[in-house]
């Protein structure tokens, strides 16, 4: 692939200035939208995780050139999918950042002065072609006359700056940023008598102090943090917020009282404020009581002991607050002990058990009250995993052996958390070409990925409770071998043969489902030290 054709600039151009939609096709007319197999698409056409399509439309291509040196992801549309094809990469992405404070002594030439103490910058963003495919970078550096550069992929991103400095507000900005774009950036903090200012004193109940280290952050009702989160004296409980200027001109914001230290047994609770008075009545915590013991054994339904579950409690603790606990361990015997508040008086905590990825056991969850004097729990008693299994089978209708089935959770089902962590099967697909997946309730992406050159297939998979899973039988599609080169278009002299070595690329397709535009991993390769790659994609 040239560095950049005319249309794929054209392409990229529409991609930065209208919605992810704009690549994507409208629902099908003609095309199958549940197959299972290539036979059942239209000519020219394979089945993909979406239903039938062109596997040579849509295509998009991530490469990630060297992190270390600057060089973060880029993203291009593939719009002539090639056998032979070479990707011509740009030089890093930058924002290039300026921060400046309002003067308190204004001159004629000013109004601003360049700000060059310490700062923290976070910015989090995704691809501006990929949906799904997120992006952070975050720094901590020191401006140098006010200014500032940080390397960053191609992408859409809030940038937060955040001072060293607790008197001084929290600003974002949001920026778009194309391959080997160079972003201008400004920041304007507010002068010091500009800042609106909030003070008050977090207390248990009534002039009882909380004796724990606790922390404040002002935010506004979308969440958005109008202060930076401060400690609270713990000797008065008093805090001292400086708030955005717009803060001033809001009816109310949000007092959220947290703690630094995921061991401490007090809650986190959030209070409507008005700022505008300047100061705060004192923000009550309540009668949240005192930390208890809880005890249990964990089993599975033949009443063994499942070792190595993680268990926590969560929910609503008296006063109003929110609690969890720290997870505790069950020992080789299912037993754990943990710390917890009590319950709320009318609200059960909730009890999580979540035995490790590799055991037959399930995820439990179970609505429990913990008495102020600790209890001992009855066992936890965790239903088995559901078993979904299938068949894969060859482009040519025999079994496919040797594949491997990995369930990414994407979404969760009536009544249960997401899962929250990727699963494998035990083994790969045997000689009949089938799989066996132990898992919890959710909505999963099912990938198989092929050990030889046949393209990875993915299934959008749903597991209900109680009821074991025969996933209908599907067939991989054949493979279509893409080679090429990875280059930088602008070497230096750390790297004079503009070659891409150990580049880490990824081909997508970018499709709407059920409404949605969603990105579907194709394959991914790494370029060897000559920048030179290979990887397998679907074809009929």
């Amino acid at each position: 692939m040239s560095r950049m054709s005319p249309p794929l600039r054209a392409l990229l151009a529409l991609a930065v200035t209208s919605s992810a939609c704009a690549y994507l096709p409208d629902d099908p007319k003609e095309s199958t939208l549940v197959c299972r197999n290539d036979s059942e698409c239209g000519e020219g056409e394979v089945c993909f995780l979406d239903g039938c399509g062109n596997p040579g439309q849509f295509i998009f291509v991530e490469v990630t050139p060297n992190p270390k040196a600057g060089l973060h992801p880029q993203d291009f549309p593939v719009e002539n999918l090639r056998p032979q094809q070479n990707l011509e990469l740009f030089g890093r992405a930058t924002l290039q950042g300026e921060v400046r404070r309002e003067s308190l002594m204004p001159s004629p030439e000013s109004s601003t002065v360049a700000y060059s103490s310490p700062i923290f910058v976070r910015a989090t963003g995704e691809s501006l072609l990929i949906p799904g495919v997120t992006r952070l970078y975050k720094t901590n550096l020191v401006p140098d006359n006010g200014r500032f550069e940080l390397s960053v992929g191609s992408g859409r991103y809030t940038v937060t700056l955040t001072a060293e400095d607790p008197q001084v507000p929290p600003v974002s900005e949001s920026r778009a940023v194309n391959p080997g774009q160079a972003v201008p950036l400004q920041f304007l903090l507010p002068a010091s008598t500009a800042v609106t200012r909030l003070a008050g004193k977090v207390v248990r109940q009534g002039t009882t102090l909380v004796d724990a280290d606790l922390e404040v952050q002002a935010l506004d009702d979308s969440l958005r943090p109008l202060s930076q989160r401060v400690p609270v004296v713990r000797s008065s409980g008093e805090f001292l917020l400086a708030l955005s200027p717009l803060a001033a001109k809001l009816e109310h914001v949000l007092v959220q009282v947290t703690v630094p230290r995921a061991d401490t047994l007090v809650p986190q609770k959030t209070f409507t404020v008005d700022p505008r008075p300047g100061v705060t009545a004192p923000l009550e915590l309540g009668d949240y009581g005192e930390g208890v013991t809880v005890q249990g054994l964990v089993v599975n339904r033949e009443k063994l002991p499942v070792a190595n579950a993680s268990v926590y409690l969560q929910g609503k603790v008296g006063g109003g607050g929110e609690f969890r606990s720290r997870s505790a361990t069950t020992d080789a015997n299912g037993r754990f002990e943990l710390l917890s508040l009590p319950s709320h008086p009318d609200t059960p905590l909730t009890l999580y058990a979540v035995p490790p990825a590799s055991t037959p056991a399930g995820l439990i969850l179970v609505s429990t009250a913990i008495p102020r004097g600790g209890i001992t729990l009855q066992d936890i008693v965790c239903p088995d995993k559901i078993v979904a299994s299938g068949t894969l089978m060859r482009p040519e209708g025999l079994p496919a052996a040797g594949v491997r089935v990995v369930a990414e959770p994407v979404g969760e089902v009536t009544g249960w958390p997401r899962p929250a962590v990727n699963t494998e099967a035990e083994s790969a697909t045997d000689e009949d070409g089938r799989y066996r997946l132990r898992l919890d309730p959710g909505e999963y992406r099912f990938d198989f990925i092929p050990a030889e050159n046949l393209p990875r297939v993915s299934r959008f998979v749903t597991v209900l409770p109680s009821v074991d899973l025969e996933v209908a039988p599907f067939t991989l599609s054949k493979g279509r071998r893409i080679t090429g080169r990875v280059k930088l278009s602008e070497p230096d002299l750390s790297n004079p043969t503009s070659a891409a070595a150990y580049a880490f690329i990824r081909f997508f397709r970018v499709v709407n489902v059920e409404g949605k535009p969603t990105a579907v991993l194709l394959a991914q390769a790494v370029a060897d030290s000559a920048g030179s790659y290979a990887a397998t994609l679907p074809t009929r």
